[in-house]
């Protein structure tokens, strides 16, 4: 799974900065400058943190994080030039992960994200694998074999891939890969889901008819199913 940030913040230099910064440690990052920006981006694709500020155009950082935690977890760090203890609570009791005061140093920004990672996600340098049967996902490329050829996926397909092996064996329900690998306010019907389970059949599955990994769980959702030993 990519290191994705999505930075909302109204500073265009400081954004800047920030995303150059992330970006050279190996993270992928996007940014907005509205509360109705950001929701338009949630809508449709999933990040791993999210650095928000307070003071935004259109409302607070506060007003969307309160939005956000009704429907996901992703980690949150409010950094703002609103600094009183008073904010700084609010911010944590809203849902917030880390308070980060500006003016703050690249260095500092780096190692906080860098922290929240690694507690959330257990993100490491070490390449990450699955195998399942004759398939090989390598999460950290981003790349997937069968029987040793390349299998060619979307980047959506491949988001519910890595999700799936993610929580291997374990059933996952449909509205929790939605929000997970669509984004926290997505809008897509569940019907896109089953198409793109679909297709990742009839790639990986020697009979995507009667899957031996890719199964449907009634009534939740969706596992990949792998013995202990694979």
């Amino acid at each position: 799974m990519e290191r994705t940030i999505l930075i909302i913040d109204d500073d265009a230099d400081l954004t800047f900065i920030m995303a150059d910064m992330l970006s050279g440690y190996g993270y992928k990052v996007e940014s907005v400058t509205s509360v109705e920006e950001a929701f338009s981006v949630l809508e449709k694709k999933s990040f791993q943190l999210l650095i928000l500020d307070i003071n935004l155009p259109d409302g607070t950082g506060f007003e969307l994080c309160s939005e956000l935690r009704k429907v996901s977890t992703v980690p949150v760090i409010f950094a703002s030039a609103r600094t009183c203890e008073t904010d700084r609570i609010a911010g944590f009791d809203i849902g917030g992960d880390d308070y980060l005061p500006k003016p703050y140093s690249m260095k500092e920004m780096l190692s906080r994200v860098n922290a929240l990672m690694r507690r959330t996600y257990g993100f490491s340098d070490e390449e990450k694998t699955f195998s399942f049967g004759d398939v090989n996902v390598n999460i950290t490329a981003r790349t997937v074999t069968k029987k040793g050829e390349p299998v060619s996926l979307s980047l959506r397909e491949f988001d519910l891939l890595a999700f799936l092996c993610e929580h291997k064996n374990q059933a996952q329900p449909k509205e929790k890969i939605l929000t997970s690998v669509w984004g926290a306010f997505m809008t897509s019907e569940a019907s896109t889901l089953t198409v793109h389970i679909r297709w990742l059949r009839e790639k990986l599955e020697d009979d995507p008819a009667d899957p031996k990994y890719i199964k449907t769980v009634y009534k939740v959702g969706y596992i990949l199913e792998v013995p202990e030993n694979a």
